[in-house]
């Protein structure tokens, strides 16, 4: 598929059927989404793949922040960011600092590298000819997830992503773009000056 297909085609879908989802597509919308931006290279992005079983132990732990239709997906992948891997990899002599302060970050890349890295895999799914739904995991179920799948402490959990074969023609009941169009271009992008 071109590029600007994909792009175009992507959208969060919220019905899936139960057909599954080849372990070749799952490996390669990982695979990419690890190919995202990493500040310094820290890599510091994890990623919990959950089917069958797992899955079913996935919803009685956390609270589901999108449609229930979204639980026939049959592969939820959760994506974890991993903040001291960023402060330990500029903690290192070519970098320059000397410590692991957090004061040193503008803005927290290890949140942002993880959302680009989340992006990369919805548009894979497009590609792979599938489709996805990003949904967010409440703070109040991280221990509980962390505890059941065995994650460490430090990778924070900021959401999750619903992979299945789509059941729509078109864009689901309730979503945005049935309520609400996107901004036009002019409003947006500004070119030398605001």
């Amino acid at each position: 598929m071109e590029f600007q297909d994909v792009v175009r085609r992507r959208r969060m879908v919220r019905r899936f059927t139960d057909e599954p989802v080849s372990d070749e597509s799952v490996r390669r919308i990982l695979r990419n989404a690890l190919r995202g931006p990493s500040a310094g290279f820290s890599q510091g992005q994890a990623f919990l793949v959950l089917r069958d079983a797992e899955l079913a132990r996935f919803y009685e732990v956390v609270r589901l922040w999108t449609f229930e239709s979204v639980k026939a997906a049959p592969v939820v992948v959760v994506a974890f960011a991993v903040k001291d891997a960023y402060l330990d990899r500029y903690a290192e002599p070519d970098k320059g600092w000397t410590d692991r302060s957090e004061d040193r970050w503008p803005v927290p890349f290890w949140y942002v590298d993880t959302g680009m890295a989340v992006l990369l895999a919805l548009q894979t799914a497009v590609d792979e000819g599938l489709g996805a739904v990003y949904f967010g995991i409440g703070a109040e179920d991280f221990d509980a997830l962390r505890a059941e799948f065995g994650v460490p402490g430090d990778h924070v959990p900021i959401g999750a992503i619903a992979i299945g074969h789509g059941d729509e023609e078109d864009v689901s009941e309730g979503a945005s773009p049935r309520t609400r169009r996107r901004r036009p271009f002019d409003e947006a992008v500004h070119f030398g000056h605001w």
